[in-house]
């Protein structure tokens, strides 16, 4: 019997994960984050996200023979401010070979895909080895297309890899979901017909680990840039865009990241003096563990097409804990503190966004 078989057969394995999860509790009581019950309680249900999250990239949807394009972050699965205007894709796949996406356009207003190696479970790294956006995606009349993903160039719609390259993250980014199609896609390795093979404890020992590693390091890293925001509260700087793209952010994105502490009666102006030539932006209202605030119920973000400008062209945000009747309103869905993300995709020019605490009785004039 082998090591991995005789650590599944005795429970070894199962129990190793278990006290990773609970080992990733430790950022939730760290020194540096809020410790109400509220922020606490949400950092527990982030950790049982991430569990989840963990379990289908590494036990579920590990195969990179037989790659399944699921969604890592959605509704009930928030990582490192997820933008609520996307659908995020994310498939398993192994750079010494070649993979074919094929799908239908639709009118979803931005799609991106990236393949990368590294990951959070490894080394907190997600490194790009290849782009391809709707700019440079060949489609036919008829609204589909084909990709090829390989390390060697292919004709064509070609997305690169490297021989180290593990995953494939797709966004598609929505300026009205109402009225907007999402693109339907598929992927599939180029050069295998056969059927996976059955589990094996082999798999299953490697897999549970690599799931407990990326659920206890993701936590941290999160939870570090979080306590690194709270130093400069209220304000929404550019962020590190050297270390958003090295974790996997869209190479076309520049990010901004804040922290919002907010007292009953106060409410926080962002303001863009002018918006710049560029394909979308948004800002978003998040919880201290860096999720979007829940976007199905609450209006928590803006973007360029739900904006309301204003006569100059620039626009003024008020995050609030109620609706004061002013445009361009994010509620704080009951959240005293919190983090902020601001996004220029595709700008020409980076115009910062400039922030200030004024009392909620004072907004409308």
């Amino acid at each position: 019997m082998s090591d991995a078989e005789d650590r599944v057969r005795s429970g070894r394995s199962w129990a190793e994960f278990c006290d990773a999860l609970k080992r990733a509790g430790e950022q939730i009581q760290r020194a540096d984050a809020p410790g109400d019950p509220f922020t606490r309680a949400e950092g527990y249900r982030y950790l049982s996200r991430l569990a989840r999250a963990g379990l289908e990239w590494y036990v579920e949807f590990n195969d990179p023979a037989f790659p399944v394009l699921y969604k890592p972050s959605h509704e009930t699965i928030k990582i490192g401010a997820d933008n609520p205007d996307n659908i995020y894709q994310k498939a398993v796949v192994d750079g010494r070979h070649d993979y074919r996406i094929r799908g239908k356009r639709g009118s979803v207003y931005y799609l991106s895909m990236v393949t990368s190696k590294g990951s959070y479970a490894e080394n907190f790294k997600q490194i790009e080895t290849g782009f391809l956006d709707d700019k440079n995606l060949q489609v036919a009349a008829d609204g589909s297309f084909e990709i090829m993903l390989s390390a060697t160039p292919k004709p064509g719609n070609w997305l690169p890899m490297d021989a180290e390259s593990q995953s494939l993250l797709i966004r598609q980014t929505f300026m009205d979901r109402a009225s907007e199609t999402p693109a339907e896609i598929t992927i599939e390795r180029a050069d295998l017909g056969a059927t996976p093979q059955p589990l094996t404890a082999a798999i299953l020992d490697r897999n549970l680990a690599t799931a407990a590693a990326f659920i206890d390091n993701t936590a941290r890293l999160f939870a570090d840039w979080a306590a690194s925001y709270r130093a400069k509260p209220n304000e929404l700087p550019p962020a590190d865009q050297q270390l958003c793209h090295s974790v996997g952010g869209d190479p076309n994105i520049f990010y901004y990241h804040g922290y919002f502490e907010l007292a009953e009666d106060e409410a926080l102006l962002i303001e863009v003096e002018r918006i710049p030539q560029c394909r979308a932006w948004n800002l978003q209202a998040d919880n201290y563990w860096m999720e979007s605030l829940d976007y199905r119920y609450h209006r928590i973000h803006v973007n360029k097409h739900t904006a309301t400008y204003r006569a100059d062209g620039g626009v003024t945000m008020v995050l609030a804990h109620r609706d004061p009747g002013v445009d361009n309103w994010l509620d704080t869905a009951g959240h005293r503190l919190g983090t902020l993300c601001f996004r220029w995709i595709g700008a020409q020019e980076f115009v910062h966004p400039t922030t200030r605490v004024v009392k909620f009785a004072d907004l409308k004039s």
